[in-house]
């Protein structure tokens, strides 16, 4: 891809599953990538991985929902590694309950990992980017924000506001060559996944019921979406913003 060689992709969540996929990818594209990840252990493992591949990349301890461990994490990793370029907003969590069955706390805890946490993230870093005139803001959302996911209600809520946020903040910061798109995975073999559907009996007749349902017949692996993210952070979409791409087998297909 043009233009992502030595700029600074930050990466949150990329101690596993997609994130650390996506923040290997771009260490391969030749970027400086901080690895943001809850999980100290799993985050200096992404950071090892690639540098053993000769890649740059320096991490920091990061909880999404705090503004103000985001804003030092931020801080500490572009003192290190230069200003950032790309903020991918990975991380995120749920459990799928039917709603009815919900109670606010977890309302809570769904709202700040996957709604707040890309707020906090953003506004740390995008200011930034006004003033340098330029960057890149990519949302991992989902395709349940985007059709609604039945056991994933409030989840399904935040990943729909992201789009729309995205879509609204992308319009405010045109003219100072900020971008913001949002990739839609569809069902990912991923370790949240494992978490989410459990790897008994019951949970592969969930993955069994959700391959049936793609048109490719798989559900997504975590190496399946960080191509669009670099294509999205590259020069080669200058002229793309505000827009929201389904990676899902065909799972949903939006005209």
């Amino acid at each position: 891809m043009r233009g992502l060689k030595t700029k600074m992709a930050l990466v949150t969540g990329a101690g596993s599953g997609i994130g650390k996929s996506i923040a290997i990818r771009l260490a391969e594209e030749g970027m400086v990538v901080g690895v943001l990840d809850i999980n100290a252990e799993a985050a200096q493992k992404t950071v090892a991985a690639i540098r053993e591949a000769g890649g740059q990349a320096d991490s920091a301890t990061c909880d999404v929902t705090n503004y103000e461990q985001v804003c030092a994490a931020v801080n500490e990793l572009e003192s290190k590694l230069g200003p950032t370029w790309a903020l991918v907003n990975n991380a995120g969590w749920d459990k799928p309950i039917p709603f009815l069955k919900t109670e606010p706390e977890f309302w809570r805890k769904v709202v700040d990992i996957n709604y707040m946490g890309p707020l906090h993230l953003t506004h740390a870093v995008a200011p930034g980017m006004v003033e340098r005139n330029g960057g890149r803001i990519i949302f991992i959302a989902s395709d349940a924000g985007r059709v609604g996911s039945s056991g994933e209600v409030v989840y399904s809520g935040c990943k729909g506001a992201t789009i729309a946020f995205a879509k609204a903040l992308a319009r405010e910061v045109a003219r100072k060559n900020v971008l913001l798109n949002c990739v839609c995975p569809g069902p990912t073999n991923t370790p949240a996944m494992d978490s989410f559907v459990g790897t008994d009996e019951a949970g592969q007749k969930i993955r069994d019921a959700m391959v049936r349902g793609v048109p490719l017949g798989r559900i997504g692996e975590a190496e399946d979406y960080p191509g669009l993210v670099a294509f999205l952070a590259s020069e080669d979409a200058s002229f793309i913003t505000g827009q929201t791409i389904s990676v899902s087998g065909g799972l949903t297909m939006h005209g």
